[in-house]
């Protein structure tokens, strides 16, 4: 019951720092001695326990002693380095996952999005047209957004509206497109509005294209080997 005590001082300890994160002081101690005193007050609990269960070996206890060391540390290192844990967990999904765009953070200080480049070699990526999501290719080469025919439909814009009058070349050659304007272009925290874009014909184009109607409102675009790094 005495290594539960000790779980529980741990346990009230973490979730009084992270929900007093913001204000920065937890019972009017600033977080981190807040956080010094809870692993101080573990490990002189631990010490304790070890010394007042006489009935056990002093190499068990000692033994004991050590696993509950270990699990102190183990939670403080979690806390300490949440935030960089984080950042791994999600460039790790962001490369398991093609198209996930994560937000890290470079030497600066600025968020910066990045999408990892998909098994096709091109950079795709889930964007959110109008509130409707849809997995589009980046492309900075491409004038504007420009979306497939059957996109469009996903978005509830009016066939009957679209005047193909603008020349543009798809990968499956010359096809006609309707300028559109689109109300809101998001992918990940990056929100734009009233950005402007084309609809292709229909069966003219296999996959939308995230332009530089939207990229071009960026701070800055910078491609490596196998990320696309997206400035706000």
């Amino acid at each position: 019951m005495r290594f539960y005590l000790l779980l529980g001082i741990l346990a009230v300890g973490l979730v009084l720092l992270i929900l007093n994160h913001d204000s920065g002081r937890t019972l009017g101690i600033a977080n981190d001695d807040f956080g010094r005193l809870v692993t101080l007050s573990a490990i002189g609990t631990m010490l304790a326990t070890g010394i007042l269960a006489s009935r056990r070996q002093w190499g068990e206890s000692l033994r004991q002693a050590g696993i509950w060391l270990l699990l102190v540390l183990a939670l403080v290192t979690a806390y300490l380095y949440r935030y960089d844990l984080q950042e791994v967990g999600n460039r790790l999904t962001a490369g398991l996952i093609p198209g996930r765009a994560v937000v890290t953070t470079n030497a600066g200080g600025e968020q910066i999005l990045v999408i990892h480049k998909g098994v096709s070699g091109h950079y795709e990526a889930d964007v959110s047209i109008d509130g409707v999501p849809l997995r589009m290719l980046v492309d900075t080469g491409a004038s504007s957004v420009v979306l497939s025919y059957e996109d469009a439909m996903r978005l509830g814009i009016n066939p009957d509206n679209l005047i193909f009058s603008i020349d543009v070349s798809t990968a499956n050659g010359r096809a006609l497109a309707a300028p559109v304007t689109l109300r809101q272009v998001a992918i990940g925290p990056i929100l734009r509005g009233t950005i402007r874009g084309m609809v292709a014909q229909e069966g003219r184009l296999d996959q939308s294209l995230l332009g530089m109607s939207f990229l071009g409102t960026l701070g800055s675009i910078e491609i490596t080997r196998d990320e696309l790094r997206l400035k706000d």
